[in-house]
C-alpha cells in the first residue's frame, strides 16, 4: 500500500487512501465486498469494517484525510440512532412513519455511484481514443482537382465579362428587329469555339462579336465554360482591367478526338 496525494487546490490537499477517491468510494467498496443491498445497509457491520480500515491505514503510518473521519462519525451516529428504541405511540396520537437514519447516506451513495459509472465510461472512451491514430490532412493531388475555370481567373470574373458583352449587345441592337429562331446547341458552339482558338489565342469578347441574339450569346458562354471544365481551353487575364484571353488547353487534342456531348 502506498500514499498518493491528489491536490484540488494549493490550500487543501486531498489524501487518496490506497485506491479510494474518498469516503463514499470506500463505503461502496465495503458494501460490494460484503454483498449487501445498498438500499438495506447493515450499518453496524459496515461501521466496524470502515473503522478497521482506518485503523489499518494509521497503523501503516499513512495520513488519512479528515473527510474519512467525518464519515466515520456519521456512521457511528446512524448506528446509535438505529440502536435506540422507538418512542411509544399513544392512542390519541397519529402514527407517524419513521424516517430511516440511513436514507440520506443511501442517497449520497447512489448519486456518487452514478457519477463514478459515468467517469468510468469516459475513461474507457479515452483509452480507446488513445489507441486510434488520426492521419494528418493531405493535400489533394493536382490531377484530382476539377476546376470549372483554370488557371488564373475566377468564375465571377467571367460572369462580369459576359454581363458587359450583354450590355454592349443591347446598345448595338436596333429598337425593332426581326429575329429568326437560332438552332445552335452548346455542343455545336463548343466545336466552333475550339476551331477559332486552334488558330491562336483570342479575346473573350471577340467570340461574341458576330452574335446578335441573346440565345446565341448565352449558348456561346456555356460552351466556353464547358470547354474550360474539360481543360480543352485555358482562360487567363494578365491583370486587373486587362482583356480575358482564351487559348488552347492541355487537353485540347484529346477533346478533338473525344468531343463531349453537350446540349
Amino acid at each position: 500500500m502506498n500514499k498518493q496525494v491528489q491536490p484540488q487546490n494549493p490550500f487543501q490537499p486531498v489524501i487518496k487512501v490506497h485506491d479510494f477517491e474518498g469516503p463514499l468510494d470506500l463505503l461502496l467498496h465495503l458494501i460490494k465486498q460484503s454483498e449487501m443491498d445498498i438500499y438495506d445497509i447493515q450499518i453496524s457491520q459496515i461501521t466496524s469494517q470502515y473503522l478497521d480500515y482506518l485503523h489499518q491505514m494509521q497503523s501503516h503510518q499513512l495520513e488519512v484525510a479528515g473527510e474519512y473521519f467525518v464519515m466515520a462519525a456519521t456512521l457511528m451516529d446512524i448506528k446509535s440512532q438505529m440502536l435506540l428504541p422507538s418512542p411509544p405511540v399513544l392512542d390519541d396520537e397519529l402514527e407517524v412513519e419513521e424516517i430511516d437514519p440511513r436514507q440520506e447516506l443511501v442517497e449520497q451513495l447512489l448519486e456518487y455511484q452514478r457519477y463514478k459509472k459515468a467517469a468510468d465510461r469516459l475513461k474507457d472512451k479515452e483509452n480507446l481514443r488513445q489507441q486510434e491514430y488520426t492521419r494528418p490532412a493531405m493535400q489533394v493531388p493536382r490531377e484530382m482537382v476539377k476546376s470549372h475555370v483554370e488557371p488564373g481567373i475566377k468564375l465571377t470574373d467571367l460572369q462580369q465579362a459576359f454581363a458587359a458583352v450583354l450590355r454592349r449587345q443591347q446598345l448595338a441592337n436596333p429598337l425593332v428587329e426581326t429575329v429568326a429562331a437560332e438552332k445552335v446547341s452548346v455542343g455545336q458552339q463548343m466545336n466552333h469555339v475550339i476551331e477559332i482558338i486552334h488558330d491562336g489565342p483570342v479575346r473573350f469578347e471577340d467570340l461574341f462579336e458576330n452574335l446578335h441574339t441573346r440565345d446565341g450569346l448565352v449558348t456561346t458562354f456555356l460552351a466556353i465554360l464547358e470547354l474550360a471544365k474539360h481543360q480543352a481551353i485555358t482562360i487567363n487575364q494578365g491583370g486587373l482591367f486587362e482583356p480575358i484571353i482564351l487559348a488552347e488547353g492541355p487537353k485540347s487534342d484529346e477533346y478533338e478526338t473525344n468531343q463531349p456531348s453537350a446540349d
